[in-house]
């Protein structure tokens, strides 16, 4: 077959066949077909799209790609969480815990941040000699002897994604919800694990800021998912804030290594808990979500999420010292106030500004060769719906350079707006599909 007449024939909107579909993916991926021709198919399909046989299809090929993790020799249901990104979003380091306490198997595979959103394995990272590159018998063995690992991708999972998304990035195809929900549940379905909650950010700080597009994508996946003979639900959680109060690397691992000690924030717990009763109904340990709720709740309580989270660092190498004595976590040299200019209440903490404001400090990277300032970050001092007066702090700045923090200083007065007008504080879970 050759690739000309499947662009003409995408072009002019028919259905693209299975073994056309697995022709094309196994093609590009072997540098049997060139870039301009794969790129003329990716806008074919952004502005025809792809039925749902079609996206199966696609997923599918994509996932068979490369290597497939075999996980059957793991006990128990394995449960993968994953989510679309956001800022301050800390909730694996969490709820991974607090989950594997209960006895879940908890079998993650994380990425490394990118631009505003910040990424598990960097976060993990600011334990000295944590390792993010287990081999696929020490992730199978840890998952078995302590019910929790994380891990970086393969170089091999799912290598038709690496290639088109860099592709699609340079195309101006990358929002097409065929094209998103193969990268995602590729990677998810080569993995292995019997169960995907997946946390479908909503909202300003997200990948997806209507609901509308964000609940479009949610059920693509979960479609997938089911397709696949997987258990799966998709969470919709705001992410018009930041979660929680920290944002940036070592403020984040603080705030949920406090969070596994009975003092998380209440916006962060509840995307928590609602992810994490859906994982523990998967895994049949209990079937109703209020008692799962109850168990997670407990786990923190009586401190058996926090020794697992110790067990988990230790067990991958890092040095667990930092958890139980969080003054060890080296700060940054200037923490400056972000000041209210006038009494009301906070009507606006746009995400994605806080998140490249961090990311301006040195928080996160703008290539993937670029190096993070553990140290440096956002806390929050006010939410949406807080009241604040003037002069009074909305958040702190922590730099390690003056003129990045002035810059950053700018960027989050700009992202922030106050009224005298009371409103109400965000409602967190926007919507499920099962």
């Amino acid at each position: 077959m050759r690739m000309y007449d499947l662009i003409e024939k995408k072009k002019m909107g028919e259905a693209l066949t299975t073994e056309e579909i697995y022709h094309i993916v196994n093609g590009y991926t072997h540098d049997e077909i060139p870039d301009y021709q794969m790129s003329a198919l990716l806008m074919a399909i952004y502005f025809k799209g792809m039925d749902v046989r079609e996206r199966y299809d696609l997923t599918m090929a994509m996932r068979d790609s490369g290597d497939i993790l075999d996980l059957s020799s793991i006990d128990g249901v394995k449960i993968d969480k994953h989510s679309t990104g956001g800022v301050g979003d800390k909730v694996t380091l969490v709820l991974g815990p607090i989950i594997a306490s209960i006895g879940v198997p908890v079998a993650k595979m994380s990425g490394r941040g990118l631009g505003h959103t910040g990424g598990t394995i960097d976060k993990l990272e600011a334990f000295p000699g944590f390792n993010g590159a287990l081999s696929e018998e020490q992730f199978i063995s840890q998952v078995n002897n302590i019910k929790i690992a994380v891990t970086g991708q393969s170089k091999n999972l799912a290598p038709a994604d690496k290639k088109l998304y860099a592709l699609r990035d340079v195309t101006a195809t990358v929002d097409e919800i065929s094209l998103i929900t193969g990268s995602i549940m590729s990677k998810k379905l080569a993995a292995g694990t019997d169960a995907i909650v997946l946390d479908v950010t909503v909202g300003d700080g997200a990948f997806m800021k209507t609901k509308e597009s964000a609940l479009e994508l949610a059920k693509s996946m979960v479609d997938i998912g089911k397709r696949a003979n997987k258990k799966i639900a998709a969470v919709l959680t705001n992410m018009d804030e930041p979660l929680g109060f920290a944002v940036g690397n070592n403020l984040e691992v603080i705030e949920a290594i406090n969070a596994l000690k009975g003092n998380g924030p209440e916006d962060l717990m509840e995307v928590v808990y609602e992810l994490g009763s859906q994982m523990i109904v998967f895994s049949e340990i209990e079937t109703d979500k209020k008692k799962a709720r109850a168990l997670m709740e407990e786990a923190v309580a009586n401190g058996k999420a926090f020794e697992k989270f110790l067990e988990f660092i230790e067990m991958q190498g890092g040095d667990a010292s930092y958890a139980r004595d969080i003054n060890k976590f080296a700060p940054a040299k200037y923490v400056i106030p972000v000041e209210a200019e006038c009494d009301g209440y906070v009507h606006a903490l746009k995400a994605e500004t806080f998140g490249l404001a961090s990311m301006s400090l040195g928080g996160g990277r703008e290539t993937f060769e670029d190096v993070i300032d553990m140290s440096v970050g956002i806390i929050l001092n006010k939410k949406v719906g807080d009241q604040v007066k003037k002069g009074e702090a909305i958040a702190y700045v922590h730099a390690n350079d003056e003129a990045k923090a002035k810059h950053a200083i700018e960027m989050i007065k700009s992202a922030t707006e106050v009224s005298s007008e009371k409103c109400d504080h965000m409602k967190l879970i926007i919507d499920i599909v099962e």
